[in-house]
């Protein structure tokens, strides 16, 4: 009787070992030396002097060193008391922590509301909401504008503005991130709370949030990077004034009117992703998790 011929792999574990093979290793590694070198020629520039920016490339810098902190002193504490990067700061923190927050939480309560509750026309309008990330950010700035002027919104309270913004632009990728996630929980364990007595609160409280803290701090990284780096809905809702605006609308006045003072804008530039860098380290074993979530099935 002749032997079983070999099962052939399959294309994923085929994929697998090429994408885990040595070559495709150094790929990655090559790959991420040419994205980085961008990166680090800029970081280079904001401790070179205007003049030698003006006069030769940052690779000048490995053959006649010269380093000055005049840039970030500029930026940190140059011009004005209310015109310094501080207060621009405090407004950039103040805006992406209520802007990330406040979507993660009204679409929490929608994703459940989707995925553990059966009501009549749920999928209906889980399609429409799903089907607004289509819609371009561009086409609403002037309708919601003019419902904010016409309230008074923009004009007293114009952090609200921003807030209401983001979390209108944020509420549909982020219950179609969450309705997927949480609809892989096993219902089994939802109707076995339901039979001892527990409620929607409870069961939402109790046991979806725990299983969901991968998936809301993937969330929570996405936003808090997407409204921290964001210039248009706040400059539009915000306005430039130091009182309101974000870091970035004070980044893209830095390089001056002709634009010749861009050695401050690699300075301010590094100085904004203190932040979202430390906020990504914070929760970068989370990420991975949420990201992973569904990739694996027993």
């Amino acid at each position: 009787m002749s032997a079983a011929a070999p099962a052939t792999p399959s294309i994923w574990a085929r994929t697998h070992t090429a994408l885990t093979s040595k070559a495709a290793s150094g790929l990655s590694l090559l790959i991420a030396l040419l994205w980085t070198v961008p990166t680090f020629g800029l970081f280079i520039s904001s401790f070179r002097h205007k003049s030698d920016l003006n006069n030769s490339g940052w690779w000048t810098f490995l053959a006649r060193p010269s380093l000055t902190l005049d840039n970030y002193t500029d930026v940190l504490f140059g011009g004005s008391a209310s015109n310094q990067l501080s207060n621009y700061f405090f407004n950039s923190l103040l805006i992406t922590l209520i802007g990330a927050f406040v979507p993660m939480l009204l679409a929490l309560m929608a994703a459940y509301a989707f995925s553990m509750i059966d009501w009549r026309g749920r999928d209906l309008v889980f399609t429409v909401v799903f089907a607004l990330q289509i819609v371009p950010i561009q086409m609403t700035l002037v309708p919601l504008m003019r419902i904010f002027v016409g309230s008074g919104v923009s004009k007293t309270l114009p952090f609200v503005a921003v807030w209401i913004a983001h979390t209108i632009y944020a509420l549909p990728l982020a219950v179609f991130l969450l309705h997927n996630y949480m609809a892989d929980i096993p219902r089994e364990i939802v109707e076995a709370a339901k039979v001892d007595g527990a409620g929607h609160i409870t069961i939402f409280t109790r046991i979806v949030l725990p299983l969901l803290t991968p998936a809301m701090a993937s969330f929570f990284i996405f936003q808090f990077l997407w409204v921290w780096n964001d210039l248009l809905v706040s400059l539009t809702y915000a306005g430039g004034t130091a009182k309101t605006a974000p870091l970035t609308v004070r980044l893209a006045d830095l390089s001056g009117t002709y634009g010749d003072d861009w050695n401050l804008l690699t300075a301010g530039a590094f100085v904004s992703i203190i932040v979202p860098v430390t906020v990504f380290l914070l929760l970068q074993k989370y990420f991975v998790r949420g990201m992973m979530a569904g990739s694996v099935k027993s």
